[in-house]
């Protein structure tokens, strides 16, 4: 697994933000939760497809402009269509979740992220039947992940490989317990 690149500043105010919003209270936001969560996984997703837009368009490589408003606009995009669509969106989200784990943990070989797929798919459905469980869980495991890459961009002497999974896991634990606990009374 490698170690995720350093974020500029705004990029970590926005990341800290909106992961402790989405970590804490995903469910009493979740129309605004599921807008964040598909834009950090469009932002996220389109920052790690730019090199090879880099390579096939030139022109986007030497321009800065172009190369921070790339990862903006597919972000938002993604957003958009998170917020219109709550089932597909609570489904989309835990299959995104597993396949991002699957690549960044455990490589991109196509075995790999074809068993990573199938979990993924599993989980989605699974999402889908236990919605209120499963918006409190993937809102707090995306602010945790997202919360866990801060902490390894700013602390970046970290041993990655070591603490990874143990403050992504206690992130997230945090994050659903107290989203349990504020929102026991709320369907």
């Amino acid at each position: 697994m490698e170690l995720p690149g350093q974020l500029e500043i705004y990029e970590l105010v926005i990341f800290i933000a909106l992961g402790l919003a989405v970590l804490l209270f995903g469910y009493r936001i979740k129309k605004v939760a599921f807008f964040i969560v598909w834009f950090l996984i469009g932002f996220n997703l389109m920052r790690m497809f730019m090199p090879t837009l880099n390579q096939w368009v030139p022109q986007i490589a030497g321009n800065e402009f172009w190369q921070n408003l790339m990862p903006i606009a597919v972000g938002l995009l993604l957003a958009l269509l998170g917020f219109s669509i709550e089932k597909l969106c609570v489904a989309g989200i835990c299959f995104a979740l597993v396949m991002i784990i699957v690549s960044r943990y455990f490589g991109t070989e196509i075995q790999v992220l074809a068993v990573g797929a199938i979990i993924g798919v599993v989980a989605a459905g699974f999402a889908v039947t236990l919605m209120k469980p499963t918006i409190i869980i993937a809102t707090s495991l995306v602010g945790g992940y997202v919360l866990t890459l801060v902490i390894f961009s700013i602390f970046s002497q970290m041993d990655f490989t070591t603490l990874y999974w143990p403050i992504l896991i206690g992130i997230t634990a945090i994050g659903a317990i107290f989203q349990f606990a504020t929102t026991s009374r709320l369907e």
